[in-house]
């Protein structure tokens, strides 16, 4: 039968762009995705089909644009990195003999469609060589996708594997659950598993459509919501077969391919391996491991070459085979499997090394399922490991290291010589990415299809433990993850390199703080179980009384954790008018919405302090106790690098960021963090640090001088913006310097403030400008930060972090205005995240030989330790000296501390 392959142009280049490392030839010019488009060329026209085209987008709008103005708005414009190789892309395709189709009006998702269908209906097979899962509506009988990059094929049977329904339905189902990256709306929060299963019971989008009122829950409400936009959302995603086309299917054949010009661009671009086939007579392509030829032959260490060498290590002969490697390999990429995602709970299952692309080996050390075969012991294994991994001087490599840092230190290897984190190059390159997990970054970064923990383990409640994982499985999947830590980063390294600011970022700030975060985790901090074991009983009494005065307000007796039922009694029982609505239109019972409607009856005011005592004690007084680590006595929270983009940490398990320091209640549970005999909390507080960073990047001459004068700043400003002496300032006018203040770095409006101090909107606007007018330092640094994120989409910290706003280019000005509040806060707040990194760091560092102190917990702008009683004053010392000389700043940083027998006597 012949064959028709058609080349999804645009998705090649777009995915050899994010894929490969960004190469250059010796004049500059970038050739990234130009190599991982012509390697793909390659490959494709070795198979020497029948027929052939390469199609890409043509210029300008396409009938989309006119159906929904707003389709694909939210991209952002093509980096000029990789429009230069656009041009050159479509010049080596031309010199190579392939037809090239560009249809205008159109996108090439609807010229490949039309030619698919034209040639199944002529009895031609088609393959359609793309990564963009649109295209699985095309596949039938004589129609598959074929994704070059990963070597993965795409029949009737494997879309109904990956989307849960057969091809004729994937337009439905896309339909319904929306496109973010083509902003093509569906139903919020319809994934593709609930898309799958409405089309499941339901039949077809019209079904779905027509039985929307079954459809119970949040859910139900949202997709309701939407019903009229489904159609144009279908007609939006489906790929056109009737494009008028002036060439038959029979006419797409090879051209001879030009010589001459190959010579020249080959050379230009310095694609050294097609060039040397060119001069030997083949102008078609390599074998199929030419992507991994190639670039042993251009890159020195690509991302581009294909998994698939794993070894898995029974023998002592194997294993002193790779420990050979290991001992000598410019970089070692390491990673555990374990029984845990607990680091402190988790027992080592195996261990799996890289050093080059493509070749990893997976060292099982306690596999038990039967009939497993004899693996090397666990104990012999570490101890052969051990000089390797303690060795400084061999340099390491992990994804997520800290934990398999926290899992070895539990065998008494102490890991040192990280030097790199996948996660973490990739958190610092691009912080507002939602995922910087190693599937994630391998699907973005190389263009991968990682295999899934529950491809090996299965899933739900027959999932298995790792341990009891078959062998071969367990390699195919150890090896892997081993293997794509060290490809990736070889892909994201050279970015980073080039960006000098962010590399510093990592190399001084994110990277050292590894190990000093793990030996935190490590640590733990000792709670009192009995303490809140009693906090939790007198909790619930008060949540029983507090049920008892909303029944009473409220006149009938309703369930105070249901929104629906507290939703009927606040408005349609009381008829309170309703200050919020969700995004479905109904009346809101959030904390806002409470507090918004709390000066109308008592009932709302109950409501928040019943909601307030709960979370307290289902999220600590209840929880806490339970998480106590049998083997330390101890609580292990984790902490997150790559977690909040401006830079802050955040932790969880427990969360110690959410504790209330206000409340009797919140202070209660931070007594229950106590020292051991003979040792004390100490707390190390950085004072206003936000405030501080202000004075410092705005330079404004008033508020540098009230810092150097020392004394109670909100109390200046009050003086400043009242025009009153300070001895003068009410409280009153206190509060609201204070609210001015802080309220600025986060982009308060007057409204806002207005609602925060319960004055009127005017007096509020005339605070702001009272403070302005004695500030102009102030609002100039606020105008130019604005201007200068407009103008590179991006805002810094003092030591070079980046935030990037791609909201400030929407059209949706409550977006547009959001992202220039966190424009003007992220300088001041990822300054602050990068002072107190530095502080953890180098207070770490002179901790590292003492044994009468450790540091504990970090909290927003706190550090606390666990401190020998005779060693407190000594202590207490060498922590100021670190943490003010963490930034210099225009203005001193100031350090509070406390000291006592729990955290909340420390304050």
């Amino acid at each position: 039968m012949p064959k028709l392959v058609l080349i999804d142009g645009s998705s090649y280049l777009y995915r050899a762009f994010h894929a490969l490392p960004p190469l250059s030839n010796a004049q500059g010019e970038p050739t990234g995705a130009l190599f991982g488009v012509v390697n793909m060329l390659r490959a494709t026209l070795k198979a020497a089909p029948d027929y052939l085209a390469f199609v890409a987008d043509a210029p300008g709008p396409n009938f989309r644009n006119e159906l929904y103005a707003a389709y694909k708005a939210n991209r952002p414009s093509m980096p000029e990195e990789l429009r230069a190789q656009v041009e050159p892309m479509l010049a080596i395709v031309e010199a190579l003999g392939v037809p090239i189709l560009r249809i205008p009006g159109v996108e090439a998702d609807d010229v490949i469609g039309t030619l698919a269908e034209q040639a199944h209906a002529q009895g031609i097979e088609v393959e359609i060589s793309t990564g963009d899962k649109d295209f699985a509506q095309l596949v039938r009988p004589g129609i598959t996708l074929v994704n070059t990059m990963t070597n993965t094929v795409t029949d009737t049977a494997r879309v109904i594997e990956k989307f849960g329904v057969s091809p004729e339905r994937v337009v439905d189902l896309l339909a319904l659950t929306g496109d973010s990256i083509d902003n093509v709306p569906g139903v919020p929060k319809c994934g593709p598993k609930t898309a799958a299963k409405w089309l499941a019971e339901y039949g077809s989008l019209d079904g779905v459509i027509a039985h929307a009122d079954e459809i119970g829950g949040k859910i139900g409400e949202s997709l309701r919501a939407v019903l009229p936009q489904l159609p144009l959302s279908r007609e939006l995603v489906t790929i056109k077969t009737d494009v008028p086309l002036e060439l038959p299917v029979t006419a797409l054949v090879r051209r001879a391919p030009d010589v001459d010009a190959l010579r020249e661009l080959y050379t230009r671009y310095a694609f050294k391996a097609a060039l040397k086939e060119l001069e030997a007579g083949d102008t078609g392509a390599a074998a199929a491991s030419a992507p991994a030829a190639t670039a042993a032959d251009e890159l020195p260490a690509t991302a581009a070459a294909p998994p698939g060498r794993y070894e898995l290590v029974l023998t002592w002969e194997q294993f002193d085979a790779w420990l050979d490697k290991l001992r000598v390999a410019p970089l070692i990429a390491f990673d555990t499997e374990t029984t845990s995602l607990d680091a402190m709970r988790a027992e080592l299952v195996g261990l799996s090394f890289a050093v080059e692309a493509g070749a990893a080996c997976y060292i099982p050390v306690a596999h038990e399922h039967p009939g497993a075969p004899a693996q090397l012991p666990r104990e012999a294994v570490l101890a052969a490991l051990k000089p390797v991994l303690e060795d400084p001087a061999r340099p390491k490599l992990g994804q997520h290291a800290k934990y398999d840092i926290n899992v070895l230190a539990g065998y008494g290897i102490t890991v040192r010589g990280l030097v790199h984190d996948s996660m973490l190059e990739s958190y610092v390159l691009d912080p507002t990415a939602t995922r910087h997990d190693m599937d994630s970054l391998a699907k973005k970064y190389l263009g991968l299809s990682t295999v899934k923990y529950e491809d090996v383990a299965g899933k739900g409640a027959r999932q298995i433990g790792f341990a009891q994982v078959a062998l071969e499985d367990a390699c195919r999947y150890a090896a892997e993850d081993a293997d794509v830590t060290w490809r990736l980063h070889h892909a994201l390294w050279p970015r980073l390199e080039r960006e000098l600011g962010l590399r510093k970022v990592y190399e001084a700030i994110e990277i050292p703080l590894v190990p000093v975060l793990a030996g935190m985790e490590r640590r733990g901090v000792l709670i009192d179980v009995s303490s809140l074991k009693r906090q939790s009983q007198e909790l619930g009494r008060r949540m029983l009384e507090l049920e008892r005065q909303a029944h009473a307000a409220a006149g009938c007796v309703f369930n105070l954790d249901s929104p629906k039922q507290l939703q009927a009694v606040l408005f349609d029982q009381l008829g309170l008018a309703p200050r919020l609505k969700t995004p479905t239109g109904q009346p809101s019972t959030n904390e806002e919405a409470l507090a918004a409607l709390a000066d109308q009856h008592a009932l709302p005011r109950i409501v928040l302090d019943y909601r307030a005592l709960a979370k307290l004690r289902s999220t600590y007084t209840d929880k806490l106790p339970a998480m106590v680590n049998p083997r330390t006595g101890r609580v292990h929270t984790s902490y997150h690098q790559a977690a909040v983009a401006t830079g802050r940490l955040s932790s969880s398990d427990p969360n110690l960021q959410n504790i209330p320091v206000r409340t009797e209640e919140g202070r209660r549970i931070r007594q229950a963090f106590i020292a051991p005999p003979g040792w004390r909390v100490l707390a190390a507080d950085y004072s206003q640090i936000e405030l501080r960073i202000m004075a410092h990047l705005s330079g404004d001459e008033g508020l540098l001088e009230a810092f150097h004068a020392g004394g109670d700043i909100h109390r200046a400003t009050a003086a400043e913006v009242f025009g009153v002496e300070p001895a003068q300032v009410s409280a009153e006018q206190r509060r609201a310097a204070k609210a001015i203040n802080f309220g600025l770095m986060y982009g308060m409006s007057a409204f806002g403030l207005a609602r925060q101090l319960g004055i009127e909107r005017p007096e509020a606007a005339q605070y702001m400008a009272r403070y302005f007018a004695r500030y102009p330092g102030v609002h100039a640094f606020m105008e130019a930060t604005r201007e200068r994120a407009h103008r590179d989409g991006y805002v810094e910290t003092l030591f070079g972090r980046r935030l990037y706003l791609e909201n400030l280019k929407s059209r949706n000005q409550a977006l547009r205005a959001g992202a220039e509040r966190a424009a003007v806060n992220a300088p001041m707040q990822g300054t602050a995240a990068d002072i107190i990194k530095r502080a953890m760091i180098a207070v770490a560092a002179w901790l590292e030989d003492r044994d009468d102190a450790h540091m504990l917990m970090q909290v927003h702008d706190e550090l606390v330790f666990e401190v020998r009683a005779d060693a407190v004053e000594t202590v207490r010392a060498a922590i100021v000296e670190r943490m003010c000389g963490a930034a210099q700043l225009a203005v001193p940083l100031l350090v509070e501390v406390g000291v006592g027998a729990n955290w909340d006597e420390a304050h």
